[in-house]
């Protein structure tokens, strides 16, 4: 069962032996968790408890779990005896099918060829048409599906043969389609995060909307995406930081959208009551195509 705890035990334990979390990281909160693979929090509480058992991850109080070692703590004697039962328990149920000694053989040797699969979950990347962008998607993933990603933009794909599986937005995806003979290209559809929006329409009396990034470049393809998310009557301003300066019309405008990539400086001058993170959110297809390729293998 693909919500139990046992299941969800057994793809993290995957995931830290593969090194999808390092040691030290701490892993998404059992809600967080529960909610991207659609189970509850209780299920993947338990499924943390015996992962905490076994010394691969520990909690603390305030933190949450964070990942102890890459692999258990059991001595190669008990790894063989969980693993005989395992077998044990496979075989019976090939002989059952039918299968025969010659056919389990050729399955477990087909099988077998296709482990080289749980290094490439280390290695995916999210694509943008600027860095900035790129890591608002990849922020987006690991958010809502518990995905690490690096960040390319749209002009690396020389950078891509560093990869085996790339995150493109669909309006990118015939850019990098060459990609799909040697890695796993996973078109995502995206937009503006909801609240987000929700944040901005609920303001009353915006007459401006500043938008403030970390590159230039970002600017008209982010005004661009706001334009075609929310009916504004106002105008737009928009700049790029500079140092640790920000943009002279944040001064005078109602209102700042920025992009984590800049937060660290808006953060710092502007009050939270006239700033809003921009952050983006994959649709729900996208989510589960990308929970398919690590969750269900």
């Amino acid at each position: 069962m693909k919500t139990s705890a046992k299941y969800i035990a057994d793809r993290i334990r995957l995931m830290i032996a593969t090194k999808q979390f390092q040691v030290g990281e701490t892993l998404p909160s059992t809600r967080e968790l529960g909610q991207q693979l659609e189970s509850s929090f209780h299920t993947v509480r338990k499924a943390y408890h015996i992962l905490a058992d076994e010394g691969l991850i520990r909690g603390e109080r305030g933190k949450g779990f964070i990942v102890e070692r890459q692999n258990t703590n059991l001595d190669k004697a008990d790894r063989l005896e969980i693993g005989a039962e395992k077998m044990r328990k496979l075989l019976e149920e090939l002989i059952g099918y039918g299968l025969d000694e010659t056919e389990i053989d050729e399955l477990f040797q087909e099988q077998l060829s296709f482990m080289d699969w749980p290094d490439r979950i280390e290695t995916c990347a999210s694509i943008g048409e600027t860095n900035e962008q790129g890591r608002m998607l990849a922020d987006a993933i690991k958010k809502e599906v518990g995905v690490r990603s690096k960040i390319l933009n749209a002009n690396q794909y020389n950078e891509t043969v560093k990869f085996d599986a790339l995150f493109v937005p669909v309006q990118l995806v015939n850019k990098f389609r060459d990609f799909a003979e040697k890695g796993r290209l996973l078109p995502i559809v995206y937009s503006i995060n909801p609240d987000t929006l929700l944040s901005i329409v609920d303001r009353a009396a915006i007459d401006t909307i500043g938008l403030v990034t970390a590159d230039d470049q970002s600017i008209p393809k982010i005004i661009d995406e706001l334009k075609v998310s929310i009916n504004f009557g106002g105008s737009f301003v928009a700049g790029a930081t500079y140092g640790e300066s920000l943009p002279l019309f944040v001064r005078e405008t109602d209102l700042i959208l920025y992009t984590s990539e800049s937060a660290k400086l808006v953060e710092k001058k502007i009050p939270e009551r006239r700033r809003i993170m921009l952050r983006y959110s994959i649709s729900e297809q996208s989510a589960d195509t990308i929970r398919a390729e690590l969750w269900d293998q």
